[in-house]
C-alpha cells in the first residue's frame, strides 16, 4: 500500500474553475477475513454502478467522522474511522437535468464491526463484500481503483 502527501497524489480534475470542484468524505470499509482484506462495496442509487460510500462535509464532524456517518446511511456500517487518508480521486457527478458537478472525494478507512439489515437507504442501494483487488476492477474512477487495489488494512498505522 503506497501512501501518499497530499502534493504528491495522482489525481487529475477536469472542471472549468477550481471554485467549480467540491469536496466528497468517501468511507474504504473494510473487513480482514482468513488473512484476506475485504471491501464493502455498494450500488449507486441511479445507475447500480458499484461505488464506496461518499457525501458531503458535516458540520461540527471531521472528515473522517463524516465519512462513517455515510458509511452508516448508504451502507448500515457500525465501525471505527480513522483520520488517516489512504488517497484522493476525483469523479464528476450528475444528478438530474443540472449541470456536471466535478467533486475531490478523500477516501478514509473505516473498519466495519457490523453491518445493520435496517439503515437509512437500505431499500436503494445493494452491498457486497469484494476483496480489494475485485473491488479495483469494479470502480469506474482510476483513482479510487489504485487506492483499492493497493488497500491492505492490516498495514494500517494504529
Amino acid at each position: 500500500m503506497k501512501l501518499f502527501r497530499p502534493s504528491q497524489l495522482p489525481l487529475s480534475v477536469q472542471a472549468p474553475r477550481k471554485t467549480e470542484v467540491r469536496t466528497q468524505f468517501s468511507a474504504l470499509c473494510y473487513r480482514v477475513s482468513r488473512g484476506q482484506t475485504e471491501v464493502l462495496m455498494i450500488t449507486s442509487r441511479r445507475s447500480k454502478r458499484w461505488i464506496i460510500p461518499k457525501g458531503w462535509p458535516i458540520k461540527g464532524k471531521t472528515p473522517a467522522q463524516s465519512a462513517l456517518h455515510e458509511a452508516w446511511e448508504e451502507a448500515g456500517v457500525r465501525g471505527d474511522a480513522s483520520d488517516y487518508c489512504l488517497g484522493v480521486y476525483s469523479y464528476v457527478k450528475t444528478s438530474g437535468p443540472k449541470r456536471p458537478l466535478h467533486c475531490v472525494a478523500m477516501v478514509y478507512p473505516v473498519r466495519v464491526r457490523a453491518l445493520s439489515r435496517d439503515f437509512p437507504e437500505s431499500d436503494e442501494r445493494r452491498r457486497k463484500w469484494f476483496p480489494a483487488k475485485k473491488a479495483a476492477a469494479r470502480v469506474d474512477e482510476p483513482e479510487l481503483a489504485r487506492i483499492l487495489k493497493t488497500f491492505d488494512a492490516r498495514r494500517l498505522r494504529s
